[in-house]
């Protein structure tokens, strides 16, 4: 997979901890990847991170992407070869609440993850994952492609446009060169809505859905009409993995810049079509609409144009919605009844999805 780039590769992720950041330090570590991470202390015993038992597997650091002096001296002495950055202020609601917080994590702490690959000369690949949601969001039933204008209603979103422009500003700046030699590939990664096993953030759909089914009660929908680009989380790590490689290819440089990835143009659903489907594959719950007219805003219609992902880098998604909703629900049965080895569930999750990816024939998964 991925043309074995990851194999004895040394790869550092920032936000290692958090609900993506431990999926992909996953599957790092079975594409044969040394791995080293560097976020705070997961949130809860019950987070993927920790389930799964990951830090016994890679090289942990417990700090903050604040600390500049830590970051660099962590990256300096590690030597990666490739960079994800990962670690965020992810939630909108919790953006208006702690909203210097949120610009002093998403953009701050971009500025140090790029200070620290600067001067760091072994690093080929750094890939900055921000969101769906740094589009200035004009409610447009046409998915947003990459040049469209960045922008942002609330503090999260806003502040994951400053992410891309800082990036975009270092780019040009110092990773530049007049022939395109020896200067790393520097890109962003824009996907957002993504459900799978093992978060339990605060406002996430999953997450308020299998709690409130795990205590029998119906599940509070704050915007059910609200259309969201879904994914499983796999799907867009299988495009970060994918798009970072591309720096051990000739003329690399091509794919630096900005990068959707999202589902198919015309499956993106409301927020009651998951929850149905959450019920149904649980096999009984209801929900019920509590949303209020003077709620904190949150956009009601987003969805990503991948025609320059499928074009250039030959990513496809490899799920139905149906498919992610069951992906994620059989995880949460698993940790829930059996109180199983999560480590294997989720280790077997990964290779059922390459398995689907192989079987639909898309590029990354071949072996």
């Amino acid at each position: 997979m991925f043309g074995q780039v990851y194999k004895n590769k040394r790869v550092f992720i920032t936000g290692h901890t958090g609900f993506k950041g431990s999926w992909l330090a996953f599957w790092l570590l079975l594409l044969g990847a040394r791995v080293k991470g560097y976020a705070l202390e997961p949130k809860t015993e019950k987070d993927h991170f920790v389930v799964t038992g990951i830090n016994s597997h890679i090289e942990s650091v417990i700090n903050d992407v604040g600390d500049l002096d830590s970051l660099k001296n962590e990256i300096s002495n590690f030597k990666p070869e490739i960079v994800f950055h990962l670690a965020a202020q992810a939630l909108v609601r919790e953006s208006y609440h702690n909203t210097v917080d949120t610009y002093q994590t998403n953009v701050m702490g971009t500025v140090n993850i790029l200070e620290a690959i600067r001067v760091c000369d072994s690093v080929k690949s750094f890939v900055n994952v921000t969101t769906d949601k740094c589009y200035e969001n004009v409610e447009s039933a046409e998915g947003y492609p990459e040049t469209a204008p960045l922008g942002g209603y609330d503090p999260y979103s806003s502040s994951k446009a400053c992410s891309e422009i800082v990036t975009s500003a270092y780019r040009r700046s110092f990773f530049n060169s007049e022939d395109n030699t020896d200067v790393p590939l520097i890109a962003t990664a824009r996907a957002g809505n993504v459900i799978g096993g093992g978060d339990w953030s605060k406002d996430r759909i999953m997450t308020d859905a299998i709690s409130s089914l795990l205590g029998n009660r119906p599940i509070a929908v704050r915007n059910p009409f609200a259309i969201r680009p879904w994914q499983h989380v796999l799907e867009p790590l299988s495009g970060y993995l994918l798009l970072a490689s591309k720096a051990f290819h000739k003329g690399c440089n091509k794919y630096s810049g900005s990068w959707n990835f999202g589902p198919d143009p015309g499956k993106v659903y409301p927020v009651k079509t998951i929850v149905d489907k959450v019920v149904e594959c649980w096999g009984c719950g209801q929900w019920h609409d509590t949303s209020k007219p003077n709620d904190l805003h949150e956009a009601k219609l987003l969805q990503l144009d991948i025609a320059k992902a499928r074009k250039e880098i030959k990513w496809e998604p490899a799920l139905e919605v149906e498919e992610s909703v069951s992906m994620t629900v059989d995880w949460y049965r698993y940790f829930n009844e059996q109180n199983g080895n999560m480590h294997e569930f989720s280790k077997s999750q990964i290779e059922g999805y390459c398995k689907k990816a192989r079987t639909k024939m898309i590029e990354w998964a071949k072996v």
